[in-house]
């Protein structure tokens, strides 16, 4: 086994990472379409939602910062241009988005996306022994899960 400064093994880590550019791609969405969101926003729940827009894109956007060094720290190459984001997104775009329960079903959605490809990821750096990825994915699944729950009670 080839491994990496990190004791890890080379193969698994450029799966890992290429994984992991998957996942920063469709953050990157994600965090656009929240940007959108809160920029957009009408109607009675403006000043509910405008906020929450801004908690969410706030926090997405230190995932972003996490996800790119998470991969400069396995000796990859973070994606960092839009035409590569798009042709590696799954989370849908919202484009022109200004009803509320519109906005937070997108915001639904692109979670439920993103949690499945989390635990990919979480079952893929556990078979790698890659603690620092593993609990990476850990975290963010249970905060995201715990948004997912919050948002459908809104929709309720």
């Amino acid at each position: 086994m080839s491994a990496t400064i990190l004791g890890l093994d080379k193969e698994k880590v450029k799966d890992l990472t290429t994984n992991l550019n998957d996942l920063l791609a469709n953050f990157q969405v994600y965090y656009q379409n929240l940007r959108g969101l809160h920029w957009n926003i009408k109607g009675q729940s403006f000043f509910e939602l405008h906020v929450k827009f801004e908690e969410l894109y706030t926090d997405s956007q230190e995932k972003i910062d996490m996800i790119a060094e998470r991969i400069l720290t396995l000796e990859g190459s973070p994606l960092h241009t839009f035409e590569d984001y798009m042709k590696l997104a799954k989370v849908p775009v919202g484009k022109n988005i200004s009803k509320d329960r519109e906005a937070v079903e997108l915001i639904v959605t692109s979670l439920t996306t993103l949690i499945g490809i989390e635990r990919a990821l979480l079952q893929q750096s556990d078979e790698a022994d890659d603690e620092g990825t593993n609990s990476m994915m850990s975290d963010f699944i249970s905060e995201q899960e715990k948004t997912v729950w919050m948002l459908k009670a809104w929709l309720s």
